[in-house]
């Protein structure tokens, strides 16, 4: 794990091991991924973004777990689950999906699936 995402998650060390399993899955979907640590989220790049990580806040204070990670993923449509706590469209047919993520155990297929579509949407662009 490189100094940069440790520094990240400096103040939320209980949920690195959420990261480190999203990025692992990730590897495992998107080849040639390539990731930018920077202040607020951890991005995911192909030709383009594809998904982040971040603290985002998309629910009540008191409706968050105590340890989570918001993933951010980007589509041309707008996915209907329960799963999906914010979708925005920020730009014509582009879609912001924001998750919360805050056990292993959603970092499950259907996530994984949501993220190819995404990283195939940023290879297209």
């Amino acid at each position: 794990m490189s100094e940069e995402v440790l520094y990240f998650f400096d103040k939320h060390p209980d949920a690195l091991p959420l990261y480190e399993t999203f990025e692992d899955k990730v590897r495992t979907v998107v080849s040639d991924v390539r990731i930018k640590v920077q202040k607020t989220q951890i991005s995911f790049y192909n030709k383009h973004m594809f998904a982040c990580v971040s603290f985002a806040r998309v629910r009540k204070k008191k409706d968050c777990p105590e340890n989570f990670i918001v993933v951010t993923i980007s589509l041309n449509h707008k996915l209907k689950s329960p799963r999906i706590d914010i979708a925005t469209e920020p730009y014509p047919n582009r879609w912001m999906h924001h998750l919360l993520i805050s056990d292993e155990s959603e970092i499950d297929e259907e996530l994984m699936d949501w993220v190819g579509e995404a990283a195939e949407f940023a290879a297209r662009k």
